[in-house]
This record gives structure tokens, sequence and C-alpha cells, in this order.
């Protein structure tokens, strides 16, 4: 009984840990390229959402800014994929599904709270993921398809980070507004 109850937590702490290390990014080159294209694909359409459904042109704007940015980003991450024999995945990421699920029944300002509230919360933790992916170009031992992705990842950020800025300026002056 003793045994069998140490190797399910084992198991429950197995899980657990791997969880959590997926949650932070993975910095396995192939996983990490299939996660960045899913985000590719939910940005984009979320970003098209967002376009029909703004309450306000800088959400309307931004829409457009990430639909554009996030469809070149795909397009070097699927020729990166190709080169590290890693098919693309088609399909945005589960959370983004839900998200977009629960924007489409929503609009104006409404929308755009809820939008920018998103937006500001997974580029955080897309700029860790893509910093950490970035660390690994030219570290000793990195392989080919490592040193190919942490460039991607280093190439990325410039575009993460200004979404970033842009939604939390969004954020900050839909703030204000309401008060």
């Amino acid at each position: 009984m003793n045994r069998m109850f140490i190797v399910a937590l084992s198991l429950i702490g197995a899980v657990f840990f791997a969880g959590a290390a997926f949650a932070a990014g993975s910095t396995n080159p192939k996983e990490f390229i299939k996660d960045a294209i899913q985000g590719d694909n939910s940005e984009i359409q979320l970003g098209q959402l967002a376009q029909q459904k703004g309450g306000s042109d800088g959400v309307r704007s931004f829409g457009q800014t990430l639909a554009t940015d996030h469809s070149k980003a795909k397009d070097e991450a699927v020729s990166v994929a190709k080169e590290i024999s890693v098919t693309p995945p088609t399909e945005m990421k589960s959370a983004a599904k839900k998200e977009y699920d629960k924007l489409q029944k929503m609009s104006g300002a409404a929308f755009d709270k809820e939008f920018i509230r998103h937006m500001v919360s997974d580029h955080k933790k897309d700029i860790k993921a893509f910093e950490a992916m970035a660390k690994k170009r030219g570290a000793k031992g990195a392989s080919g398809d490592t040193q190919k992705v942490a460039d991607l990842a280093q190439k990325t950020l410039p575009d993460l980070r200004k979404h970033l800025q842009i939604a939390q300026s969004l954020q900050k002056s839909g703030n204000q507004a309401a008060r």
C-alpha cells in the first residue's frame, strides 16, 4: 500500500512539474516552435476578431497590427519548423480558442476591455518564453535546431514587446476613460 502511494505521488509530481515547465515555455526547440506557431495562429485569429468587434479605433487598429505581425512571424516560424523536421500546427492554442469563443459573444467596450486584458497577460507570458529560448543562442553544446529556433525567438521579441506596449497603453487609456 505504501509503495503504491509513493508511486502515485511520484507520478503526480512528475505531471505537475512537466506542466509547470511547459507553462513557463518549453526550451525544447521542436516543442517551442510548435507552441510559437500555435500562438501565431491564435494572435492572427484574435486580431481579426478585434478588427470586427472592437469598440474603439485603437483596439481595431491593434487587431490589424496583431494579424499582420503574427502572419509574418508565422511564415518565418513555419520555415524554421520545416528546416528542423517539425510539422507546423494549424490550430490555435486551447486557451486562446476559449478566449476567442468568449470574445465572439462580446462587442464594444466590453469586448475591448476583455481583449486588452487577454493581450497584456498573453504577451507577458510569450515574452518570458521567447526570452528563455533566445538565451540559448550561442550556448555551448546547443544543437543546430536549438540555434535556429533561438535565432527566431530573438528576432520575434521586438514585435512581442511592441504588442505588449500597445496593449498596456490601450489598457491604461481604457481604465482612465472608465473613471
